[in-house]
Order: structure tokens, then sequence, then C-alpha cells
């Protein structure tokens, strides 16, 4: 990196991230986004997006990204990939580690987004990548005519369970309660086809497998707590996310699951430093309302910089 000084650094690449470094950059702040892997987030590994503005009969994740990515760059936004280490506040500037080396910035946005939490069971560890997934759009072909299963109730659960028919014969929907807490119009498409069967007030408790990969699961009934064990070649895990911004911790205000607190404006506890997107803590998680805190947080550094302008 061959500068180190910048009037905004956002750390991370998704849809907030995006959204936030296309306003700075139209406003001509001269800005710097962090990725660690590739711009696009969560998303990138979503088929299909329907619930975003604007484009009827949905459009593929990847695409949408791309789309966000190329507007930014119009307005002259410079992405780079690296890892953020850690985030030190002296004040007028903020000194970030990335990839070990100090980058200054007058404000910094957080972006970094969440991860895929883990069911914490015996043989999952051993298993991942061996039947063993956390992202079915990702592993999903590899499954052709096998029997699957996913772990969860929610929204992604629901999607996620629905793409699994492309591919595999058989998916199980394993849901630790009796009823699904997706949308209604998700639970409709669910229960309704023929390939998913749910198995309802269950839990996981151990992945069994060879050396050739994973065999089946153990599962407790919630109800009568009788056990029974699942043959599966794959598993896929959607119980929701892990908020990444414990790199942070001893620096900002996080709440008991490692949100980033702040305020209606993106603020965090620090002066000049705010979060967007799914790093803080918000009742929502989505691409639009990621979208919108980016824009909130732009503009917010906006005035903090002419604030200290004067």
């Amino acid at each position: 990196m061959d500068k180190t000084v910048f009037d905004v650094v956002i750390i991370g690449g998704g849809p907030a991230g995006l959204t936030a470094g296309l306003y700075t950059s139209r406003a001509r702040l001269e800005t710097l986004l962090v990725e660690r892997m590739i711009p696009g987030g969560q998303v990138m590994t979503t088929t299909k997006v329907e619930n975003y503005p604007g484009f009827p009969g949905g459009i593929d994740g990847p695409d949408l990204m791309m789309r966000f990515q190329e507007h930014c760059q119009e307005f002259g936004l410079r992405i780079e990939t690296g890892e953020v280490e850690g985030l030190e506040d002296q004040g007028e500037y903020k000194v970030l580690t990335i990839d070990g080396k100090p980058v200054k910035a007058r404000a910094v946005i957080i972006a970094t987004g969440a991860e895929p939490r883990k069911l914490g069971v015996a043989g999952e560890s051993e298993f991942t990548g061996r039947g063993v997934s956390y992202c079915a759009t990702c592993d999903g072909a590899f499954f052709r005519d096998a029997t699957v299963a996913i772990v969860g109730g929610g929204d992604t659960a629901a999607e996620e369970a629905l793409f699994l028919t492309r591919f595999a014969k058989k998916v199980y929907l394993i849901h630790r309660r009796g009823e699904l807490r997706a949308t209604a119009i998700l639970q409709d498409r669910v229960l309704n086809n023929e390939k998913i069967e749910p198995v309802w007030n269950a839990e996981v408790i151990e992945v069994k497998g060879d050396n050739s990969g994973m065999k089946s699961v153990q599962l407790k009934d919630r109800v009568s707590g009788e056990e029974r064990s699942l043959d599966l070649e794959g598993m896929f895990i959607a119980i929701g996310v892990t908020p990444k911004a414990q790199f942070l911790a001893e620096l900002l205000k996080l709440d008991s699951e490692g949100y980033i607190h702040t305020d209606t404006e993106c603020r965090t506890s620090i002066p000049g430093v705010f979060a967007a997107g799914d790093v803080r803590k918000k009742i929502l998680k989505q691409i639009a309302t990621a979208v919108g805190d980016g824009a909130i947080a732009a503009i917010m550094v906006e005035k903090y910089l002419d604030d200290l302008d004067g």
C-alpha cells in the first residue's frame, strides 16, 4: 500500500461498506475500503435476491454486488485486499493496523458484517469441508442426488433448503422448534416442496463419519429426549451469524452477543468511528438496511470531518 493517510477508511466490502464508499468517494473524500476476501460480503453466497428493490424477478447476489462495486469505482473508490488487525484512537487520527502496517484515517467506518454461527457439537469441525458446510449456495452442487439436511428455521435456512432441492434428492430441514421462523412466503414454499421433509423439535448433538466424510448425524428430540441417527451425505448449518467485531472489543462498546453499539446515526462510542450493516446492533439484517446504514454512516462522516475543519 503506497499511501498511508486517508480521510476515511472503510473496513469491510459488503453492501454497507460499498454504499458508504460510494457516498464518501462521491463527496470527494479520499477513501480506502479494505476487504479481507472479495468485495460483496455474504451476498456473494446468495443465488437469488428477491427483496432488494429495483430488480423484479430477483437478481443473483454476485451480480448485484458486482454492480455495487462498479458503481463505487466510478467515483474513484480505492479497494484493497487486506486484514485489519487493530484500530487505535489517537484523537484527530485513527490508526489502523492492516497486514502489519499502520494506516491513518481521520474517520473510520466499520462494516465487517457477520459470519455463520456454528453448532459447537462433536464432529462438526472434523467434518467441515467433508460434508459439513455453512453455505448451501457455495457447496450445494457437490451433493447431486444426495441426501442432505439444512439446520435452522429462519429465512436463510428456508432459502437454502429450497436451493438444495436443485441438486439433492432429499432435503431434511432440522429445526429446534415445532414451526419455522421464516417469512410466510418462504414457509409455504418449503412446506409444499415434496423434496423437503421437516424434522421438528430436534437438535443435532453429534456429526459422525469416517475417512471418506460425514455419514450421519445424531439427533435428540427436544420434547421426548429420545435420540436417533439420521443418515446424511451433507449437512448445511444456517442458525444465524456472529458479528465480526471481536478485534475491536477493547476499543468499542459491544453488546453481550458481540455487536457494536451505535446510535441511530451509526456513531459508536468513539468519536470519528462509525459502524454500519450487520456488525452493529439492530433489529433487521438485510441488504436494504445495510445500504441504509452505509449511506447514514457516510453522511455522518462528512459532518464529523466538516466539524473538525471548523
